[in-house]
């Protein structure tokens, strides 16, 4: 046996002990890396920030466990939610996306953490900041950037753009500040009905809080018993005003007041997973609704018209960036508890950046519906109908 052969030997046998492969090849070594599952830890606890309550007895659990898993799967679903936002204010700077667009970067926790926290038959509306929920509530990456640049290949056939998305059980996307909550408690009323175990979770903002008719939907949602969370994501900024400026009281989650609440670390995954479960369980118990306010901080400004730094410091930006956000906090948590390599996690940002770029570049060579589908789909399963155009002789065709 020559000397290079023996090296080879005992060099795979020493590698071996590491869990490593040597690959000859072309008369050339390489040294891979092969740890294998067996590595990592499979799950760890985690002592999370407790939660204020308004009129609960119990609370969400403050030790919550995470599954190597579950780990993996907040962490992608997080990056390409944060990858997909930045690509779509790109291309708005380029003029490829126009009209309104609200970004929802810095507040995937928010998503992610309610989506684990009920399920996917359950239902979800939300207001104009819907791209992440329109994700994780099943459409794709490619659907979502299509319709943002209005092509005929977009969630919405390229007629709703960045506020109007809809997917199974998602009602939207509503550009009317606070209007989707009283449509919320009617899908909750649905669900009563029906007598069906399932719930809806219906979000609005700080700034469409202080509106009469979410007040008037409580209250309808007490009296009724309706199975619905009432979520407030609290960014501290209604468009450019302060939550101290425009409300006499911040206290969210005690808004409802005959309705229990919980005030939640919004930039934390599992806060929102284990609230969320929580509230979840208090509805479909019988409890009738449950309000949270998750505290949560958007990176960009309301929308791209607004620049995001006017009413609030970059230094305070990036104060949250990186103390409190989301994405780096889950990292650090499977990192230190060996439930992850840099290796594994940096290879899912390579995968989910080459799904954003593939997604727009469908996007921006989709053609754009042609006019002749500009009525249809106004009603679901009936038959074809005329619809009246911009004068009573111009008659169109609305095809389901």
């Amino acid at each position: 046996m020559c000397i290079w052969s023996i090296y080879q030997w005992i060099m795979c046998d020493m590698l071996a002990d590491f869990g490593c492969n040597l690959i000859s090849s072309s008369g050339a070594a390489v040294v891979m890396s092969a740890r294998t599952y067996a590595d990592f830890t499979t799950q760890a606890s985690f002592e999370i920030k407790k939660c204020d309550v308004h009129k609960l007895d119990d609370a969400p659990a403050t030790e919550v466990v995470l599954t190597r898993e579950e780990g993996l799967q907040y962490y992608r679903i997080m990056q390409t939610m944060r990858r997909m936002e930045l690509k779509a204010d790109q291309l708005y700077k380029q003029k490829i996306i126009r009209g309104f667009c609200h970004l929802y970067d810095g507040q995937e926790a928010c998503a992610v953490g309610i989506e684990a926290g009920i399920n996917l038959t359950d239902h979800l509306i939300t207001a104009y900041r819907a791209h992440g929920y329109t994700y994780t509530r099943g459409g794709t990456v490619k659907e979502i950037m299509a319709e943002l640049t209005g092509r005929r290949g977009g969630i919405a056939k390229g007629k709703g753009g960045s506020m109007h998305m809809y997917t199974k059980n998602f009602y939207g996307g509503n550009g009317i500040v606070g209007a989707q909550v009283p449509l919320g408690a009617g899908v909750a009323l649905a669900c009563k009905y029906q007598e069906r175990n399932e719930l809806c979770v219906c979000l609005y903002g700080d700034g469409a809080a202080n509106q009469g008719q979410i007040f008037e939907t409580y209250n309808m949602a007490a009296l009724w018993k309706l199975p619905v969370i009432f979520i407030c994501e609290n960014n501290k900024y209604g468009m450019g005003t302060s939550v101290e400026r425009a409300a006499a009281s911040t206290d969210y989650f005690k808004r409802g007041d005959f309705i229990p609440g919980l005030r939640v670390d919004g930039m934390d995954v599992l806060c929102v997973r284990e609230a969320t479960r929580f509230a979840a369980d208090h509805c479909r118990s019988g409890k009738g609704p449950i309000l949270m306010e998750l505290q949560t901080y958007r990176y960009h400004g309301h929308s791209m018209s607004d620049p995001g730094v006017s009413y609030r410091t970059r230094e305070e930006i990036q104060e949250v960036r990186s103390k409190s956000d989301p994405i780096s906090m889950l990292k650090d948590r499977m990192l230190s508890n060996n439930m992850a390599s840099v290796e594994e996690l940096k290879e899912i940002d390579v995968e989910v950046r080459k799904e954003i770029e593939d997604a727009a570049q469908f996007a921006t060579t989709d053609p754009e519906p042609p006019l002749d589908d500009l009525c249809n789909h106004i009603f679901s399963n009936e038959p074809p109908l005329e619809v009246r155009g911009t004068n009573p002789w111009t008659k169109l065709k609305s095809v389901s």
